[in-house]
């Protein structure tokens, strides 16, 4: 079976470059040239692998990476005329596995391609769907639906802000694990917040109000004395995920 690769580039000549090398040494090659249209590919092709610019015209490239940790763990490969040891942490930071900045050997970039693969999560695929209760909930487009069979009193849809997001794909990366109040905070809110124990509360409130449900899931998030935080049925863990971008 062949290993899927998605490169995202907006130079149409290193592009083509790319899919020919990549091609002649067995790869099946998708391509697209901004993060909009990457994050959309990503999600109805489902890649073995990511080689990723940061400079895109429309996203910058580590908003890429946080919307594809929203849901895969599929490895990513930053390819990327930045040298700057800042743009190199705020890439990894985001979720990508290796950095390697152009000018850059087609050799060396393979091989890192095989070590990424090497090291990826082997589970069962990840879809960017997941269905959770009675929602299917969508963390590529960030939609959240009703599913056919739910009750007619269950809302048709869910609007979550970008913390309400946060926190649900972080629940999704730790299926069946319990999630500290102190992860959640650092993962959702940032670094300096880990200590700020009532700042989940109000959110995981208004999205559990939102789903009209409130009961404490498994792996649900607990604060620092282990006590466990009212979750909504619909952010209960089920797959993989990271947050993205936070207000």
């Amino acid at each position: 079976m062949m290993i899927k690769v998605l490169v995202v580039d907006d130079e149409p000549q290193l592009l083509r470059a790319l899919r020919i090398n990549l091609t002649a040494r067995k790869y099946d090659v998708v391509t697209a040239i901004d993060g909009t249209s990457a994050l959309a590919i990503a999600a109805r092709t489902l890649p073995d692998l990511v080689v990723l610019d940061l400079g895109l015209p429309d996203l910058d490239g580590a908003e890429v990476i946080k919307g594809l940790r929203g849901w895969t763990e599929v490895p990513i490969v930053v390819l990327s005329g930045r040298a700057d040891a800042s743009d190199k942490v705020e890439a990894l930071d985001a979720g990508a596995d290796d950095y390697l900045t152009k000018p850059f050997s087609m050799e060396e970039l393979l091989a890192r391609l095989r070590v990424a693969r090497r090291h990826a999560d082997r589970n069962a695929p990840r879809t960017a769907v997941q269905r959770i209760g009675d929602f299917d909930v969508d963390v590529a487009s960030h939609t959240v639906t009703r599913v056919p069979e739910a009750a007619e009193t269950v809302p048709p849809t869910v609007h979550l802000t970008p913390t309400e997001w946060g926190i649900v794909e972080v629940l999704l990366k730790n299926a069946g694990r319990l999630v500290s109040a102190r992860q959640l905070l650092t993962e959702v809110w940032g670094h300096g917040y880990e200590n700020d124990t009532a700042a989940a509360a109000v959110p995981l409130h208004e999205a559990a109000a939102q789903a009209g449900a409130g009961a404490l899931a498994p792996g649900a998030p607990a604060d620092g004395a282990g006590h466990g935080v009212p979750v909504p049925a619909l952010i209960r863990p089920a797959e993989t995920g990271r947050p993205r971008d936070i207000r």
